[in-house]
């Protein structure tokens, strides 16, 4: 199940990824006029830069977490078998 699984998940993970940019272009826009700061500008704000790249990677690690589970409860239903583990390992 391992080798169905896998690239309906890299699919979706892109997707996921395309549709976090897009969040996040839209909520930076609420933000602040300019385009958010990268770390390959030459000049920019500091404060700018951490905030912008602290929310992208929020946004990002939300969309694809969500999508991901999704992916895998949709997969789940329809062939019994879950993809991964079923909980956390304890220490």
């Amino acid at each position: 199940m391992k080798f169905i699984f896998a690239p309906i998940s890299i699919v979706l993970g892109l997707i996921a990824g395309l549709v976090g940019k897009k969040i996040f272009e839209q909520i930076w826009g609420l933000i602040d006029e300019e385009e958010p700061p990268k770390p390959e500008h030459r000049e920019f704000s500091w404060p700018k830069l951490i905030a912008a790249l602290a929310v992208e990677g929020a946004i990002f690690r939300l969309v694809k977490g969500l999508v991901d589970h999704g992916t895998r409860t949709s997969f789940a239903k329809v062939t019994g078998a879950w993809p991964g583990e079923e909980r956390p390992e304890r220490e």
